[in-house]
């Protein structure tokens, strides 16, 4: 079986065991979800949870909008009932719990993948403003403008762990860079671009190469803050690892790899063009 196919079949076993509660939310019950991740026990899935919720504080979520405590009524035979704690977890819940879970198990390794992109996904498809757009140009804007939001971000979590110098953030971009683009730091994605080193890479990125690059700048943020990461060489390697991850999932889907999508016209020109649209409405 292909890592495709595992991939998949991983998938359908966390979305089979997905609920839906009286309001139309989807949730996952914190039992069931252990299961899912082969947890024996679930005390000691519990300190996962905790993990996760710290996890999810660092991240300036509410946690109470995301692990919800419950009572069930489980049948014991015989007409008897008792009552059990449990959790209802939201779908960033349960990719927190998979980030924080044992990665020695495939399962786990696997769902951290699948819960990061559903997860992204999930986050784009309720912008309003993104569902909103048709056309290129308008998706091409949206999503840049989100990514200076989020580099903005991203230097902070990184300053945060030790890269603070110019020259340090610029070699830690490099390692997310070379992650992602097979090994092609910013010099090399300008050359394979057929760019001119004043050109900005971010500019001239479709749609879909810039969602990847926001994916990983998003995921690298949050593992800088979510594992306290210290030190600039530390902080290098988790932008690496991320920048690896986000291409080894999109190859698993299928996708093409960053380095050999085209090259579009600088989204600057796209600005210029809206900016006496805007002016006009006004």
């Amino acid at each position: 079986m292909s890592t495709q196919e595992i991939t998949q079949k991983v998938a359908v076993v966390f979305e089979q065991i997905r609920q839906i509660d009286e309001n139309g939310n989807e949730y996952w019950s914190a039992r069931d979800f252990a299961k899912a991740l082969e947890y024996v026990n679930y005390r000691n899935f519990i300190a996962v949870i905790d993990k996760a919720k710290e996890a999810c504080k660092h991240s300036n979520h509410a946690v109470l909008d995301h692990f919800v405590d419950i009572n069930e009524m489980i049948n014991l035979g015989k007409g008897a009932m008792r009552s059990i704690d449990n959790i209802k977890l939201s779908r960033y819940a349960c990719y927190l719990i998979v980030q924080n879970a044992d990665p020695s198990k495939e399962v786990i390794a696997l769902g951290q993948t699948y819960f990061a992109i559903q997860t992204r996904l999930q986050e784009i498809r309720q912008m309003e403003a993104y569902n909103s757009l048709t056309s290129e140009d308008e998706k091409r804007l949206f999503l840049r403008n989100e990514l200076k939001r989020h580099n903005t971000q991203l230097a902070e979590a990184a300053h945060n762990s030790g890269v603070v110098d110019a020259i340090d953030y610029a070699i830690f971009q490099n390692f997310g860079y070379k992650g992602l683009y097979g090994g092609l730091d910013a010099k090399g994605i300008h050359q394979r671009k057929q760019l001119k080193k004043s050109q900005n890479i971010l500019d001239h990125m479709g749609s879909t190469e810039l969602a990847a690059n926001l994916f990983r700048a998003t995921q690298a943020e949050e593992k800088l803050k979510r594992e306290n990461i210290k030190g600039k060489n530390n902080a290098n390697q988790a932008h690496f690892e991320v920048g690896k991850k986000v291409r080894q999932t999109i190859k698993e889907l299928g996708g093409t790899m960053p380095e050999n999508l085209p090259t579009t016209e600088s989204i600057k020109k796209l600005e210029n063009k809206k900016r006496p649209l805007q002016i006009a409405k006004q």
